[in-house]
């Protein structure tokens, strides 16, 4: 790890001056990171090399990896698209980078892009990697392109009809995304329940309506969960109404998650269902690739009103010692965005 002394020099911003240099993020061992100086290759002509100016912490997911917390049995699929090292450590891990494009293929010379890369300051990927931002979009906004991404994806999943009435249980990065799309689909009704009062302002802030669990309503057409609790889960499927459906979008690692099944699960005929970003949502996956669908949840970034689910800030020199908090910061912290020195 770097020394607190260097972090405080000017060595970094002076070695990242030059493009074969660079400094990534690393988780060194379960509840432990740490930044490393890595030298980076020539673009080929297919790729590009971008200097980052923000990425985004997610939460959820950054969470489980950082405390060492992906099951065996899924190393292979919960590899980020351009991660290295090895589960559970050590590894370099994330997948929302925004930055500007200084090298390589000159079709994007200097345009603003979104990448599915980890922390890092600087990085070569193939140019199709490199996700053009809408010239409406700020790029401080961007690193929420990922979730976002989830939240459409979680959507088509449900296969949501205008005037449905919805309900989503948890009031995370993920779970306020998908209320506010589903809020602007024709006549749908939407209700995002969570146990944190203080989510009541954010979700009145996105046009959607808000209630405790206690007093949520019930007989819901579709049932978002993204609290990544058991107690979430519990009671997204007593919201659920006469045959509905409840779309899981939590994942929980190694934890074993206890819910019951008696009740009305049975004799309301319930669904449960896992929405994973992973693959394509199936009715949309003949015409959709992962890259189309990306580019659409860019665009749906263009609402100022999203700023508000950026509530967390810090310098990437600063990652190291800032992660553990957030992975324990519990209700807290929405998303984090990681600023480098690389002004926009």
């Amino acid at each position: 790890m770097l020394s607190s002394a260097l972090r405080r020099s000017a060595e970094i911003p002076v070695l990242l001056m030059r493009l074969d240099n660079a400094y990534s993020y690393w988780l060194a061992e379960p509840g432990r990171g740490e930044l490393r100086r890595e030298v980076l290759h020539p673009p080929a002509a297919d790729e590009v090399i971008v200097q980052t100016l923000f990425s985004g912490v997610s939460r959820g997911t950054e969470s489980l990896v950082f405390g060492g917390g992906v099951p065996p049995s899924e190393y292979a699929r919960m590899r980020a698209p351009f991660q290295a090292g090895q589960f559970p450590a050590p590894v370099k891990y994330g997948y929302a980078s925004v930055g500007r494009v200084v090298g390589g293929d000159p079709a994007l010379r200097d345009a603003l892009v979104f990448c599915l890369f980890p922390h890092q300051s600087r990085y070569v990927v193939p140019t199709v990697a490199a996700h053009r931002l809408p010239q409406e979009l700020p790029p401080a906004r961007a690193v929420l392109a990922a979730n976002m991404e989830t939240a459409l994806n979680g959507l088509w999943d449900a296969q949501l009809l205008p005037g449905d009435r919805v309900s989503v249980v948890g009031g995370g990065c993920v779970g306020l995304l998908v209320a506010y799309l589903a809020s602007r689909l024709p006549g749908c009704d939407v209700q995002l329940v969570d146990r944190n009062p203080a989510r009541e302002g954010l979700a009145r802030h996105l046009g959607v309506d808000f209630s405790l669990p206690a007093s949520a309503r019930g007989d819901a057409d579709a049932v978002f969960h993204a609290s990544g609790t058991p107690q979430g889960l519990q009671c997204a499927l007593g919201l659920a109404g006469y045959e509905a459906c409840v779309n899981e979008l939590s994942w929980y690692g190694e934890r074993e998650v206890t819910i019951s099944l008696g009740g009305a699960f049975h004799s309301q005929r319930l669904q449960l269902r896992a929405s994973q970003v992973g693959a394509v949502a199936p009715a949309q996956r003949p015409r959709w690739s992962h890259a189309r669908r990306l580019q659409l949840a860019l665009r749906l970034l263009c609402d100022a009103r999203l700023d508000a689910l950026i509530n967390s800030e810090g310098r990437f020199e600063d990652l190291p010692g800032q992660m553990p908090g957030l992975a324990q910061a519990a209700g807290d912290v929405i998303l984090h965005r990681v600023c480098y020195d690389n002004p926009p």
